[in-house]
């Protein structure tokens, strides 16, 4: 099996910046998430990561830099690109007069996704979502609509699949089963970036980091090389490099 350092890169950003009018949010970012890998995507409130997540969906327009998804240039090969792409955003919205069954369906169409029923009745039972399959999209709770939108998102082979704070709204039971189906998809071969507060879940799955602050890169590697990086946290927990890395200074003590 090919480890994530030999497996060639699902997804390549180079030399991204991304402007709201005079504010720069993201600034010349610069990065690879590999087939296999869980790439922890963490920073400060505003460093930028939710504006990476949506203009590596396509949902916000890439005006200055590039950005490839499995070879394909998304802005000169859109669909290609995100035919090979998942993307569930931080508060999942689905169609309201959709059901959870129809969801899949739908999302079985749009992906090409022969043979799915199987594999979809396998994720709605994971995700403890099988009685609810005829229940509508606008009758959900934020964490039931997070289930769905990780059931639609695993649904057929994608290649990169990205993560804001998926499990926010979930109980433990549901986060549960989301970290496992995680380190599974990875396991597969999809590549995988996880954003996430939740530094002990980035700490627990990830590969790799990716250190934003103030839209900048300050870190990407693993943990060990984190902590060579940053010799005074040597030991130290993600939370500890956290802090050094984005000027905070240590962590708090309890």
């Amino acid at each position: 099996m090919t480890s994530p350092a030999q497996a060639p890169p699902a997804l390549v950003v180079r030399g991204f910046t991304k402007r709201y009018e005079a504010f720069v949010a993201v600034q010349d970012l610069a990065f690879e998430a590999r087939a296999g890998e869980i790439l922890g995507l963490v920073g400060p409130n505003g460093a930028g990561k939710t504006s990476t997540l949506r203009s590596i969906a396509g949902v916000l327009p890439v005006a200055s830099g590039v950005i490839s998804v499995c070879g394909h240039d998304l802005a000169l090969a859109e669909q290609a690109a995100k035919r090979c792409l998942r993307w569930i955003p931080d508060d999942p919205q689905p169609f309201e007069a959709l059901t959870i069954d129809e969801h899949l369906e739908f999302t079985a169409a749009l992906y090409g996704c022969a043979n799915w029923r199987p594999q979809a009745d396998e994720l709605l039972a994971r995700f403890e979502l099988s009685e609810k399959r005829d229940a509508l999209g606008g009758e959900l709770s934020r964490g039931m609509r997070q289930k769905l939108a990780m059931c639609c998102a695993w649904l057929g082979a994608p290649q990169l699949v990205l993560l804001d704070e998926p499990l926010s709204g979930l109980d433990p039971r549901g986060i549960r089963a989301a970290k496992q189906a995680i380190l599974e998809l990875a396991a597969r071969g999809a590549a995988v970036i996880l954003s996430s507060h939740l530094l002990e879940l980035i700490e627990a799955l990830a590969s790799r980091l990716l250190i934003l602050d103030r839209g900048r890169c300050v870190f990407v590697g693993t943990l060990d090389e984190a902590r060579a990086a940053f010799p005074a946290q040597q030991r130290g927990s993600l939370e500890e490099i956290f802090f050094a890395a984005t000027g905070g200074g240590s962590a708090p003590q309890a």
